[in-house]
C-alpha cells in the first residue's frame, strides 16, 4: 500500500511525497478519531477539488456510511451525534454524555483512561463545546459551558488543546479550575503567554493543557493554524505517556460554524486546515503501524453544493439551509482495524467498531 504524506509540520504547508506502509499490526494499540463538525459528502467533496483534485482522504482504503440521527429527531446536533460516537447510545439533542434518561453514559475516553491508556482531546471550538464534550462530560444540556469545564477535573485526560479559558477561571462559582489543574499535576499553557508553536515537543512527565483563546478561537480564514501543529505535538506525546496506547479525538470545528453561517470562503478555509490535520495523522500513523485512524463528521450542516462553474482550486459553495441536514456521512479508516468501519450503520456503531477494533 502507498500512502502520501506530509513531510514536516509547518504552518499551511502542503507538501507530500510517496511512501511505502509496512504491514499493519494484527490489532490497533491506538486509536485517533478526527471529526470534521458538520463535515460530510458535500463538504468532502469541496475539500478535495478545492486542493486541486487530491486529498488526505484519498489514502483511506476503507470507507462506510453512518447514519446522523439523534434518539428524539431524525437530524442530529453535534452534542447528541458526539455523544452516539463516545458512548454507543441515542440521546436527545443537546445532551452531553448522558442517554436518553440523562443518566451519564461511560464513554471511550473514559474507559481507554480505566484501561492504563492515554487520553486526549482537541478542538478549534472552546474545549466545553459540544463534541469534545461529550467524550469526557456527562450534562444534560451542551449550553452548561462552567459544568462540563468542572467535569474535566473528574478525569485523568492527558492533553487537552482548545479555547474556552474562560469556563475554567472566570466562573460563576469563583472556582479557579487552572489552579486545580495545575494542582493535579498538569502542565496548563494559555496563548496569553506563548504559542503553541513554541513547543517542538510535550514533556512526558506532566499531563499538559493549552488553552489557545478565551473563549472561541478565530477562524483559519483570520490566521487560525494550530490544529495541524497541535496533531503533530499531541500523538508522540500521548505515545510516550502509556504503554497501553493511547485515544484521542481531534476535531475540526469551525466547518460547521461556516456552514451555519453559509460561508463559503470560510467552510473551505476550514476544510483544507482539517485536511492539513488528517495528513499530520496519517505520517504517525504510517510510521506507528499499530495506530487506527478513523475521520468522520457528526452530521452535515448547510446542505452544501458545488456549484457549475467550480473549478479546480476555485470552488464555489451554495447553502440550502444554515442549519444541519439528514444526510447519511462518510467514514474513511485507515490502519489494523480499519476493515470493521465498511458498510453502513447507525451513528452508535462507531463507538462499537472502536471497541471491537480495540479488542476490548
Amino acid at each position: 500500500m502507498l500512502l502520501l504524506v506530509v513531510i514536516g509540520c509547518q504552518r499551511q504547508t502542503n507538501t507530500v511525497k510517496a511512501e511505502v506502509v509496512r504491514d499493519f499490526a494484527d490489532r490497533p494499540k491506538n486509536i485517533v478519531l478526527l471529526i470534521g463538525d458538520g463535515f460530510a459528502l458535500s463538504q468532502m467533496s469541496a475539500m478535495t477539488y478545492q486542493n486541486g483534485n487530491q486529498s488526505s482522504l484519498e489514502n483511506f482504503p476503507v470507507i462506510g456510511l453512518h447514519k446522523a440521527t439523534a434518539f428524539d429527531n431524525l437530524i442530529t446536533d453535534s452534542a447528541a451525534g458526539a455523544t452516539a460516537f463516545a458512548c454507543g447510545c441515542k440521546t436527545y439533542n443537546a445532551a452531553i454524555g448522558v442517554d436518553s434518561d440523562t443518566i451519564p453514559c461511560h464513554s471511550i475516553l473514559e474507559q481507554a483512561e480505566e484501561r492504563g491508556m492515554s487520553t486526549g482531546l482537541i478542538a478549534t471550538s472552546p474545549i466545553t463545546h459540544a463534541t469534545p464534550a461529550a467524550f469526557i462530560a456527562h450534562e444534560p444540556l451542551r449550553t452548561f459551558n462552567e459544568e462540563i469545564a468542572a467535569d474535566f477535573l473528574n478525569t485523568d485526560i492527558d492533553l487537552f488543546i482548545g479555547g474556552g479559558q474562560r469556563y475554567f477561571e472566570r466562573r460563576d462559582d469563583n472556582r479557579d479550575l487552572v489552579k486545580e489543574l495545575k494542582a493535579k499535576g498538569y502542565s496548563v499553557n494559555s496563548y496569553f503567554d506563548t504559542d503553541l508553536f513554541h513547543f517542538r515537543s510535550i514533556d512526558k512527565k506532566a499531563p499538559f493543557a493549552f488553552f489557545t483563546s478565551d473563549n472561541q478561537p478565530v477562524s483559519a480564514m483570520q490566521g487560525r493554524d494550530y490544529l495541524p501543529y497541535a496533531a503533530h505535538l499531541s500523538l508522540p506525546f500521548l505515545k510516550e505517556r502509556s504503554d497501553m496506547g493511547f485515544f484521542i479525538m481531534i476535531e475540526g470545528s469551525q466547518i460547521d460554524w461556516a456552514g451555519h453561517a453559509k460561508d463559503g470562503p470560510m467552510m473551505l478555509g476550514e476544510l483544507q486546515d482539517f485536511d492539513a490535520t488528517i495528513w499530520e495523522v496519517l505520517k504517525f500513523a504510517a510510521n506507528d503501524r499499530e495506530t487506527l485512524v478513523i475521520v468522520t463528521g457528526d452530521h452535515e450542516c448547510g446542505g452544501v453544493a458545488i456549484q457549475p462553474g467550480s473549478k479546480f482550486k476555485k470552488v464555489e459553495l451554495a447553502f440550502t439551509t444554515n442549519g444541519h441536514t439528514a444526510a447519511l456521512v462518510p467514514v474513511y479508516a485507515y490502519g489494523p482495524g480499519a476493515e470493521i468501519f465498511r458498510g453502513i450503520y447507525d451513528n452508535t456503531q462507531l463507538y462499537f467498531k472502536m471497541v471491537e477494533a480495540l479488542g476490548w
